[in-house]
């Protein structure tokens, strides 16, 4: 079940090379998505042929696993150290989960579909990634554990949630992807002061909705 073949990691070193010629810099990111094996999160087989191109694919419960790019993009944009501690909203499949982990970074990732949750939960943990788990609303973000270095919202927010911008430290990043009717403009917010936020914005993606009071 876990095989990953000298043959997908030279699959993987493509994919590397074609989101590097798509405009990602950030070696680190790099290094992380041809370490991933992204074959063993796809759950139909009908898409594993295409684990390596650089698309989306569902995976259940209306989601999707994040085209590689976009993820290469959202992480990048977090310009991450290793040992950052950060809070992901929407752990979906797990691939940008175990990108974050493969970076060195402590990670908190809250899921609100409980059948995904319930998966996740029990694949990344047998390919060596030990996120802590929640199941939950991402609108809430974690308080218990805050403040976070960096916080990645990995689906659509028709807003940018009060609590995820209080729960980051002073310096800490947001990247989430803002807007609605399936168009979101990448915005990243960087806290300046305890109430004082800079907002800077990357251009339109296409993520599935950040559904909200899903949980608890």
């Amino acid at each position: 079940m876990m095989n990953d073949s000298y043959r997908h990691k030279g699959l993987r070193k493509l994919l590397v090379k074609e989101i590097q010629e798509k405009g990602i810099v950030d070696a680190n990111v790099l290094n992380a998505i041809e370490a991933v094996p992204r074959h063993l999160f796809i759950v139909d087989d009908a898409f594993l042929e295409f684990a390596y191109k650089d698309k989306a694919f569902p995976i259940g419960a209306g989601q999707t696993i994040s085209q590689p790019y976009t993820v290469a993009f959202q992480t990048q944009l977090l310009d991450l150290k290793r040992g950052e501690k950060v809070l992901e909203i929407g752990t979906g499949s797990g691939y940008q989960t175990s990108v974050l982990l493969e970076m060195g970074a402590k990670v908190f990732t809250i899921e609100r579909q409980k059948s995904l949750y319930d998966k996740t939960k029990m694949l990344l943990p047998e390919l060596g990634y030990q996120p802590k788990f929640f199941y939950g609303d991402g609108y809430k973000g974690l308080p218990l554990f805050a403040p976070f270095d960096k916080v990645l919202v990995t689906a659509g927010a028709p807003f940018i949630p009060e609590p995820l911008m209080e729960q980051l430290k002073i310096g800490g990043k947001l990247v989430i992807p803002v807007g609605e009717n399936g168009i979101q403009v990448m915005t990243r917010i960087t806290k300046m002061t305890e109430n004082k936020y800079e907002k800077e914005e990357f251009g339109k993606f296409q993520f599935v909705p950040l559904l909200n009071e899903k949980a608890w």
